[in-house]
């Protein structure tokens, strides 16, 4: 056996211990349990129809609180896992308002829509409306609303939410095709490109 088969042999190895690996902690990112999302606070909880039991996963709240603060408020409890406090990945995308009336339901007012994201395990879909900023409802409404009065108390936004998981075995028969793809798709490039070398041999 020359040296460089000895080489590929242990580069081989190599490669396999370090897909086992990341393998590994992709399975264990999956099943950490997912994250404890509070109360917001200060803010009331809705128990309007729609915002309870009606639509699984869906609640809301009234609040003064700003876009930025709701979101902040929410991020910080979504951004770790309820074991340990472990930290989870999360990614945050900015949707168009109208996307909220799609996801959640079609009679909901939103001003902004944004989306908390742990890939291949959960997203959560945050929409408020705030009616004083919300310049279309303003503009297209004759008898428009600055705030919102719940039992005697008046609150400048409502922030709504929509949590989606996705199944565990869905998302580990995801993650195990994503890693055997990506070495059959190696070794095929590693393939291509040592096929000149042997065919000088």
């Amino acid at each position: 056996m020359n040296f460089r088969e000895i080489f590929q042999k242990k580069w081989a190895k190599i490669v396999g211990l370090a897909a086992l690996l990341i393998y590994l902690l992709g399975v264990v990112y999956l099943l950490l349990p997912g994250p404890n999302l509070p109360d917001l606070e200060p803010a009331f909880r809705s128990t309007e129809p729609g915002d309870t039991w009606q639509i699984p996963g869906v609640w809301a709240f009234y609040t003064d609180l700003s876009r930025r603060e709701s979101i902040d408020f929410f991020e910080k409890a979504f951004s770790r896992s309820s074991f340990l406090n472990l930290p989870l990945p999360t990614f945050r995308l900015n949707h168009p308002p109208e996307y909220a009336r799609e996801t959640i339901r079609d009679t909901l007012a939103s001003n902004f829509y944004e989306e908390l994201i742990h890939p291949l395990r959960e997203s959560l879909f945050i929409s408020g409306w705030i009616p004083s900023e919300d310049q279309v409802y303003l503009s297209q409404s004759k008898e428009a609303i600055t705030y919102f009065l719940i039992e005697g108390k008046q609150y400048n936004a409502k922030i709504t939410l929509y949590h989606v998981k996705s199944p565990i075995w869905a998302t580990l028969l995801i993650w195990t095709g994503i890693i055997v793809s990506s070495l059959v798709l190696a070794w095929l490039v590693i393939k291509i490109i040592r096929s000149p070398w042997l065919k000088r041999k």
